[in-house]
């Protein structure tokens, strides 16, 4: 597995930032994270689109230097409404999910 440090993900995620925005027609974007249970992080955007808010996320390992590696290319999208897994890209998120 190759690790690579949170700082450039966020950098190339915050670089497409402006195209997701324009592509999908989203209100507002920034970067989501939140660090799980033992290695477990999660890694993302959270989006607000007609008004609502989404946080969309794909798993990832933390080692010992603080570096992710992909658990698997699986978006996940939470909102007030719960939990849908097994998106494989962010047009599924977009065109299948709750958008």
């Amino acid at each position: 597995m190759d690790y690579i440090n949170r700082e450039t993900l966020i950098d190339q995620m915050t670089n497409q930032m402006q195209l997701l925005m324009d592509h999908y027609g989203l209100e507002d974007i920034g970067i989501y994270e939140e660090e799980g249970a033992g290695n477990d992080y999660y890694l993302g955007y959270t989006v607000r689109k007609d008004g609502k808010v989404f946080m969309l996320n794909m798993p990832y390992m933390k080692d010992e230097f603080g570096r992710l590696t992909l658990k698997n290319r699986e978006w996940t999208i939470q909102s007030d409404d719960g939990e849908l897994k097994g998106f494989h890209s962010l047009d599924e998120v977009f065109n299948k999910g709750l958008f």
